[in-house]
């Protein structure tokens, strides 16, 4: 029953938080598109401006108020992505939201080019769900992971050229920052997550109890089988040569002539007269 509880509470959660974030996010949008967002943007990561290390905080919260594409092309992904690793990592998923969060925006403010452009966007926090997804699938080597880490590829693998610099309107510092961040997270929490389950002989050489060699019998009981068939095929060849062979008889031999010693009187002496 706990057991029970607990997957349906991480099914639960893994549901509703990351659709809460993306209401936060589009209510934020439709706020600024609505005043004109010049106020807004200024709560971006210019870099390596001391000015701007509130955008540490609020930057994946801002999108671009004139693009709605902007905003809709990061839901999907930062649902999807967020709501595995709560489901998946339920007991590290805050450190690694908050890590990815922050990590990305600390790198952003620090290698970026400050060219009097303000860095906005979910799309480095995505690139982190997105590293440690992928990385962690094939460390704990768990079916489910891994099948989510071929999604992913299969889905947004053509977000790994986000990385590098390709358009000079996108933000490919936070991209790289963010991958960084979470394949980090990726191999700092690689002992934790879920596990495959674990077999029965696998709990008893954990307790030390000698399961049953149960291959070893079988392979004794079918050498005793083939020496069986092979001394009857034998037998049978050397009958179908040689003829059924007699049963073999024991024969006593008595001398009725010889009496006993006792009864000739006489005791024997050492030469047997």
């Amino acid at each position: 029953m706990r057991t029970q509880t607990k997957i349906t509470s991480s099914a639960a959660e893994a549901l509703i938080y990351p659709l809460l974030l993306l209401l936060v996010c589009w209510a934020i949008w439709l706020l600024e598109h609505t005043s004109g967002g010049s106020d807004f943007i200024q709560w971006g990561i210019r870099p390596r401006q001391w000015s701007s290390w509130k955008g540490v905080f609020f930057m994946p919260l801002l999108h671009d108020p004139s693009d709605v594409k902007h905003i809709l092309n990061n839901s999907l992904p930062t649902y999807l992505l967020l709501a595995a690793i709560i489901y998946y990592y339920r007991e590290i998923a805050l450190k690694v939201f908050l890590i990815s969060w922050f990590g990305t925006g600390l790198i952003v403010w620090w290698i970026a080019q400050d060219n009097g452009a303000y860095h906005i966007g979910m799309s480095g926090v995505i690139y982190a769900f997105f590293g440690f997804l992928f990385i962690s699938g094939f460390f704990r080597r768990v079916k489910a992971l891994q099948g989510i880490s071929l999604a992913i590829i299969f889905v947004y693998g053509s977000m790994i050229w986000g990385i590098f610099p390709t358009e000079p309107s996108i933000s490919w510092e936070g991209h790289f920052g963010g991958f960084i961040v979470g394949v980090s997270l990726a191999i700092a929490f690689r002992k934790h997550g879920p596990v495959n389950p674990k077999y029965q002989y696998e709990l008893e050489k954990e307790l030390g109890i000698e399961p049953p060699d149960l291959e070893g019998m079988w392979r004794r009981n079918q050498e005793e089988l083939a020496h069986r068939q092979y001394l009857e095929q034998l037998y049978r060849e050397q009958e179908a040569m040689h003829g059924p062979h007699p049963p073999i008889q024991i024969i006593y031999h008595v001398n009725p002539a010889r009496k006993p010693p006792e009864e000739e009187g006489t005791p024997p002496d050492d030469t047997g007269k």
